[in-house]
């Protein structure tokens, strides 16, 4: 079983490396919104056993001054991404393709996890559909 059907976000799956980040973020990067959901990503080649999908999370502190909101916000990202990832994966065409994913939160306001997750699909959906 792959990681897309085991419903898991593991931590290969998360982007850590600043290298990818930069090119994220400054060259190759298209990016979208479904407020309060911002995604930047970024289709690429993989190598060996990477996954299909990694994605980072961001909410800046502008918004949320308290960490404990942030980190709720984060985790409901996160869970939104990991039970609909498999909406991207499934139409990567090659076996060598991915996609790197960065999720941006645009708003001081605190949602429903219900609510993050319809804005998830629709960014999932929408990615899907330019790769």
């Amino acid at each position: 079983m792959s990681a897309a059907e085991r419903f898991t976000l593991s931590k290969e799956e998360r982007i850590c490396s600043k290298k990818l980040i930069n090119e994220l973020f400054t060259g190759n990067g298209r990016s979208m919104t479904a407020f309060p959901l911002r995604v930047v990503f970024m289709k690429r080649t993989i190598v060996d056993d990477q996954p299909r999908a990694a994605m980072l999370v961001s909410v800046p502190k502008r918004y949320f001054k308290h960490a404990v909101d942030r980190n709720r916000v984060k985790r409901q990202v996160r869970e939104a991404f990991r039970r609909n990832k498999s909406i991207i994966t499934q139409n990567l065409t090659d076996d060598h393709d991915a996609v790197a994913m960065a999720f941006v939160w645009l708003t001081n306001e605190k949602y429903p996890s219900s609510e993050v997750e319809n804005r998830m699909v629709r960014l999932l959906t929408r990615i899907s559909e330019c790769l």
